[in-house]
């Protein structure tokens, strides 16, 4: 009876070690992926700052607004293709790297990615009002944190979905580089309706991987690779965030 007693004892420690672990771990997480957002919203407010002057030049937007030069090299000139593609080729590099990186540098990778992500998304400060943009902003925060929390605390099994979301996001993206060159307003409303509900799973549905990938791994101790576990999952996070804001942008921000 006592040996029993000692074995439940022992079990008990350990189930509230990995509790307290993983709650640090998900607060690493989601504190990495708010400084990261934090630092994306700055670096799109001042690169939307430095773009446009109120003095008159070749590069007009609207009444009383223009392009600056380096508006017009960032926004119009073939610059722009580098400036849009650059983020997605830093989430590969670093999906390929992380196992070379330690935590630290991939920290400093990925806070140095969401700089290039708002550069990257600056331009929706020449199209959407400032107002719109925060109040978009704020209705995909409240959105994110309960879908998140969903992920969390659910004891359904979402793991199913992976495939059809996968699936889904590929779909996604075929049907936007086939709208660059239809340019159909319908076809951008579908996709920014569909890319919501996507992207909406897709954070309930990561955030249940993110606990679990913990949880199986927990029991090893490895420090260096639950860090970087966090990174990966505040970066995957992350892009959830972003895509479901901007297509929440296309579908309820007021264009200037």
């Amino acid at each position: 009876m006592a040996e029993y007693t000692t074995i439940r004892s022992g079990a008990g420690v350990r189930t509230a070690q990995i509790d307290e672990g993983l709650r640090a771990h998900m607060n690493k997480v989601y504190g990495t992926m708010s400084v990261g957002m934090v630092i994306t919203a700055a670096a799109a407010w001042a690169m939307s700052g430095l773009s446009v002057t109120e003095a008159v030049t070749a590069y007009p937007i609207r009444e009383g607004q223009y392009l600056t030069d380096f508006g017009f090299a960032l926004f119009a000139s073939p610059l722009k293709w580098v400036v849009m593609f650059l983020p997605l080729v830093m989430v590969f590099a670093l999906s390929a790297m992380i196992n070379r990186l330690s935590a630290a540098a991939a920290q400093l990778f990925f806070y140095t990615f969401a700089a290039a992500m708002g550069v990257s998304i600056s331009w929706i400060f020449l199209v959407f009002s400032s107002f719109s943009i925060v109040q978009v902003f704020l209705i995909t925060a409240v959105a994110f944190a309960g879908l998140s929390l969903y992920g969390y605390v659910t004891k359904r099994d979402l793991s199913g979905m992976g495939t059809f979301l996968m699936m889904g996001v590929i779909g996604l993206l075929v049907a936007m580089v086939v709208n660059i060159f239809l340019q159909s307003p319908a076809m951008m409303f579908a996709i920014s309706a569909i890319g919501v509900l996507l992207f909406a799973a897709l954070t309930a549905y990561d955030t249940q991987n993110i606990k679990a990938t913990y949880l199986a791994h927990a029991q090893g101790g490895d420090s260096e690779w639950l860090g970087k576990a966090a990174i990966m999952g505040a970066l995957t996070l992350y892009l959830d965030f972003i895509n479901m804001f901007m297509f929440m942008l296309q579908l309820f921000g007021n264009r200037e």
